[in-house]
């Protein structure tokens, strides 16, 4: 069993990301989860901080339960050492599970996320993963993450379209959506499109289908 958790508090989200889950990986049981005492939103350091202690009760709770893995569905990878230190099989970040299907693709990437105050966030992490002389630029949307769920089209619109500045500005081939509320773009992108959107919901799925 693999058990993706949401940090923040929005059921619907827990959905999509679930769903994005269930398409990435086949015949393999796989739980959402909410935290509902997270914020509805993962916006910057404050909330970060408001969503670790509910979701390590969640942690501990799938541990206790026999997951198989964990995912930590937010790209902040909100919680992710502490979480590793708690759980007793392998917990997956979907902002480090991008990032590393991302560095296998090809030489350089990008990432888009939501507002510039994800930004720092998201540079430290791919700095302390080892990937900085990978990334191009992490690149904001100017989208709210819930406009992922509640103005899904515009929402959409805008990130499609600054992937497509990304290729054209930072002359890369694959993108790392950097919000897991993006988990259905890459299933609603045109076609044709010639660029690679790597969702990390899937891909940590995927890596915690391998390691469980």
């Amino acid at each position: 069993m693999i058990v993706v958790i949401n940090p923040n508090s929005t059921t619907a989200m827990t959905q999509s990301i679930g769903e994005a889950a269930r398409r990435a990986v086949r015949g393999v049981r796989i739980e959402a989860w909410t935290s509902h005492d997270g914020p509805a939103a993962i916006e910057g350091p404050e909330d970060g901080a408001a969503c670790v202690p509910p979701l390590l009760e969640l942690v501990q709770k799938a541990s206790d339960n026999g997951a198989g893995a964990i995912v930590i569905g937010c790209s902040d990878d909100t919680g992710l050492p502490e979480a590793r230190e708690l759980a007793g099989c392998p917990v997956i970040g979907i902002g480090q599970a991008g990032y590393h299907l991302a560095a296998l693709a090809g030489p350089r990437f990008s990432v888009v996320t939501t507002l510039p105050v994800s930004i720092p966030i998201l540079e430290a992490n791919i700095a302390a993963y080892g990937f900085s002389d990978a990334l191009v630029r992490v690149r904001a949307a100017g989208v709210p993450v819930l406009d992922l769920e509640n103005n899904r089209s515009v929402a959409t619109a805008r990130v499609l379209e600054e992937a497509d500045r990304a290729a054209e500005e930072d002359g890369v081939q694959s993108v790392v959506l950097g919000c897991a509320g993006m988990s259905h773009i890459p299933e609603e992108a045109p076609p044709g499109l010639k660029l690679r959107l790597i969702d990390g919901v899937a891909a940590a799925t995927r890596i915690a289908a391998a390691l469980q």
